[in-house]
């Protein structure tokens, strides 16, 4: 299975300006290769490379790997734009965000990714240095921080290219790894239920709660700090917002990660699966008070979710997808199933058999017996791969059970 290991790039100031210089370079000609890709209706790599390669060489002083690579670049942008209008992402067909999208070339930051392979990146892994091509000539000895996990994993299964990013005046280098995967357990004895939550973050079947609250408060200061920044309007106010706009999205996925990987452990530990619910388009489909939004929009659950699949895959532990649907009114004892059984956001009372449990564990369990039912007619799930890399495509499949789970076949 393919991973990305994200290592630190220590530059110096003479090294940083001219991995500067380089994307910048890249990035102006992959906005020159787009307009001419949009004007002639060439988007294909072998195609686009005939009207742009001798022009990008020339103008630029790219060498012959940089202003290929630049053309794929271009022409992968495209087939993500093909996919995203097909797939409805930027609205219907005649939609002002469907022409906005579709009527104009693809753009690039001066600052976006630039793909690098072999021949212009080398990696001295036990020295923690790479010399890098840059527009001003070889820059060797360039220093790079990693933890120790990362360097083993560079050190045997990194292949293919790796990805140069600047990200707010920090340099980064993201490396594609083929990481092998265990053998898949084929006979669970059991599955654990994950109920993925807001306040809660994650419910186990087993009754580990894993709650939100802490990160939801900080949510909300940060975003009545960001209110107040922007009310200010000021210089100054500009820098500390610039500073912190990711700080909570990393706070987030440090967080989602942990949980995954506890999760993860649990089920290989103990011989079982994992039951997660299929969510894509909750949000379209959940109705909420204004006030509520912001705190629905920020809950990371596919993040989650796909951080638990591709280490569940990782580690050979089977996942099923269930129909999420009545899994909070259902009593996981007796069956039933009614409204007003959800006393309470925390609490759960059958009307039925009088059985009273913590809302989320009772939720939980009702998704791990789906997945154990699905499972034993033979509705066997793998994890799917892990979510692409802006720009990248995907081998996920899907096919849907008769039941409504839907379970993700391995790629081909």
């Amino acid at each position: 299975m393919k991973l990305v290991v994200q290592v630190r790039v220590l530059p110096t100031p003479v090294q940083a300006k001219a991995l500067e210089v380089t994307l910048r370079a890249c990035n102006e000609a992959a906005n020159w290769a787009s307009g001419v890709a949009f004007e002639k209706g060439v988007k294909s790599n072998f195609a686009l490379r005939e009207h742009t390669y001798t022009e990008i060489k020339a103008r630029w002083g790219l060498g012959a790997q940089a202003a290929q690579h630049v053309i794929k670049k271009t022409c992968d942008a495209y087939s993500t734009l093909r996919a995203n209008l097909k797939a409805g992402n930027l609205g219907r067909p005649g939609s002002k965000r469907y022409r906005r999208a579709s009527g104009k070339p693809v753009a690039f930051r001066a600052d976006s990714a630039q793909p690098y392979d072999d021949r212009m990146l080398s990696w001295r892994i036990p020295e923690r240095r790479v010399s890098v091509w840059t527009a001003s000539g070889r820059v060797k000895d360039v220093a790079f921080t990693a933890s120790p996990e990362q360097l083993v994993t560079l050190a045997l299964y990194r292949r293919g290219e790796s990805d140069l990013v600047c990200r707010d005046g920090m340099w980064f280098l993201l490396a594609t790894c083929e990481v092998p995967e265990a053998p898949l357990n084929t006979d669970p004895c059991d599955f654990l239920g994950i109920d993925l939550g807001i306040v809660n973050i994650a419910t186990t079947s087993d009754g580990e709660i894993m709650a939100g609250r802490e990160l939801n408060r900080i949510r909300v200061r940060e975003r009545k700090l960001r209110t107040r920044l922007q009310q200010k309007n000021t210089p100054s106010a500009k820098r500390r917002l610039k500073r912190r706009r990711r700080k909570e999205a990393r706070r987030a996925k440090d967080i989602n990660h942990k949980i995954a990987k506890h999760v993860v452990a649990e089920a290989e530990r103990t011989g079982r699966g994992i039951a997660l619910e299929h969510l894509t388009g909750i949000r379209e489909r959940v109705r909420l008070r204004k006030p509520q939004r912001a705190t629905h929009s920020s809950w990371s659950f596919h993040q989650l979710g796909a951080f638990i699949a591709y280490k569940a895959r990782r580690a050979g532990v089977p996942v099923v997808y269930v129909d999420p649907a009545y899994t909070s009114r259902t009593c996981a004892e007796c069956g039933h199933i009614d409204r007003a059984n959800r006393v309470s956001q925390a609490w759960f009372a059958c009307r039925s058999c009088g059985f009273v449990d913590h809302a989320d564990r009772n939720g939980s369990r009702n998704i791990r017996a789906r997945a154990w039912e699905l499972w034993r007619r033979g509705a066997q799930s793998t994890a799917p791969d892990p979510a692409p890399e802006p720009g990248r495509g995907t081998g996920r499949k899907h096919s849907t059970t008769a039941s409504g789970a839907r379970c993700a076949s391995p790629s081909l």
